[in-house]
């Protein structure tokens, strides 16, 4: 080898090792958001950026790329890099989307999923649309909001009238006949272990496509709400607010009918459900440390397949379900139900590494608001539409074995709690039921 390939060599293999940045990567790193919380997150970032600029460099991009962060220009053409097979970017050791971790380097550092954006309208190659190219540029993507919800009209009673004590929470069957009743069909589909699923890009897979379409016929969205004043036009109206609590849900852990532990209660917007045994946290619920004496072999070995769990996610007054394990979760969302048109007690299968919508407040909330006109009870009913079930490793309902969720080994329950007070407010203005119980009922 002569002296000038010698040369070469070490000079490649040098630049290699010392990981030198060359200057666009320099200038692009400059213009991160957020502060490096620790070394090996600037040497993951510096390696991201690295890959991106050598992927740009084959297709002329990296002029636009600079030139839209600099400026921070919404209206810039897309920045564009192929896709993978998977639609996951390979960064060292880890992969994400990569519209995530593109927006999240140069403009939202603490953004948690795919599910906070939205891309902007003149965006050609955005994520959802499963195009061969997909566009990085950090500006054609924006947070999604959380939408205001209207208030709810509630006939103003005496409070004297306010009941001390309410009746159990309604069953599925009692919310099927109020939500049949608010819809004006004759009653929803009977009860199914249906698959409802949506993949990592946030769409609905063929399968619950066609099981959506064809074999279930969703309900009336609930949009067009009779005017109040043309129903009740001789009672004052007072307005209940919705309120974001401090804790968006609480959530319950069981062993067939046996709660485990206590109560954990969920203030980030995406929180994690696992079988490991790290101490829990504000963003991370583990059940490995949970102890039962009942506890039986089928129990043990399904904790043993929980693994990464469940990640749920609270965005824009949605609530998620991405399923991190390597075994199915199963899922009964009275609300997701509601949407298509399936009876309340349904239960949905979401297979790894997919996600589900399993909670819409919108929708909740125009619910709310036909309910009130129906009385107290069809009211109290949406109690029930307020509490998810998730299974995990093993299913439940009409086509397994384990008819009903305490038959299931493992499973929690999620009391979502900005509805729940929601509709404690509306009740408490709403005053008593019309049907009484004293002490001879």
């Amino acid at each position: 080898m002569t002296m000038d390939g010698v040369l070469k060599d070490f000079l490649q293999t040098t630049s290699s090792r010392l990981n030198f940045a060359s200057p666009i990567e320099k200038r692009l790193l400059g213009w991160k958001k957020g502060e490096y919380k620790t070394e090996q997150e600037e040497k993951w970032c510096e390696k991201a950026v690295k890959s991106l600029v050598k992927k740009l460099r084959k297709s002329n991009g990296l002029e636009e790329l600079e030139r839209t962060i600099s400026t921070a220009d919404h209206n810039s053409k897309c920045v564009t890099i192929a896709r993978s097979l998977d639609s996951r970017l390979q960064v060292g050791t880890k992969k994400g989307l990569p519209h995530v971790i593109y927006c999240r380097l140069w403009r939202y550092p603490d953004l948690g999923s795919h599910h906070e954006l939205k891309p902007v309208e003149h965006c050609q190659y955005a994520f959802h649309l499963r195009r061969e190219q997909v566009c990085v540029n950090p500006y054609h993507y924006n947070r999604v909001d959380t939408p205001s919800l209207p208030p709810i009209l509630v006939p103003k009673v005496p409070h004297t009238d306010i009941p001390s004590t309410l009746p159990e929470v309604p069953s599925l069957d009692k919310l099927s006949n109020c939500l049949s009743n608010l819809s004006g069909t004759s009653g929803t589909t009977s009860t199914s272990s249906g698959y409802l699923t949506e993949d990592s890009n946030g769409n609905a897979s063929p399968q619950s496509q066609r099981t959506a379409e064809e074999s279930l016929q969703p309900l009336p969205s609930p949009v067009s709400l009779p005017s109040p004043e043309s129903t009740l036009p001789t009672l004052e109206l007072e307005p209940v607010m919705y309120c974001e609590p401090t804790f968006w849900c609480s959530i319950s852990y069981y062993e067939m009918n046996n709660r485990v532990g206590e109560n954990y209660h969920a203030s980030q917007d995406s929180v994690t459900v696992d079988g490991f045994t790290d101490p829990s946290s504000s963003d991370r619920f583990c059940l490995g440390l949970l102890s039962n004496v009942n506890r039986n072999n089928v129990v043990e070995q399904t904790r043993k397949n929980i693994g990464r769990g469940v990640r749920l996610y609270y965005i824009g007054g949605e609530v998620f379900a991405e399923c991190l394990s390597d075994s199915s979760l199963f899922v009964q969302s009275p609300n997701c139900n509601q949407q298509y048109g399936w009876h309340p007690a349904t239960v949905c299968k979401i297979p790894p590494g997919c996600n589900l919508k399993i909670f819409n407040n919108e929708q909740f909330a125009a619910l709310l608001s036909q309910s009130v006109n129906q009385g107290f009870e069809a009211v109290y009913a949406l109690a029930r539409m307020c509490s998810i079930r998730i299974s995990f490793v093993k299913g439940w309902g009409e086509e397994y074995r384990r008819k009903t969720v305490t038959s299931t080994p493992c499973w929690i329950e999620l009391h979502l709690n900005g509805p729940l007070q929601w509709l404690d407010k509306v009740l408490q203005q709403m005053g008593s039921p019309a049907l009484k119980c004293g002490s001879n009922t």
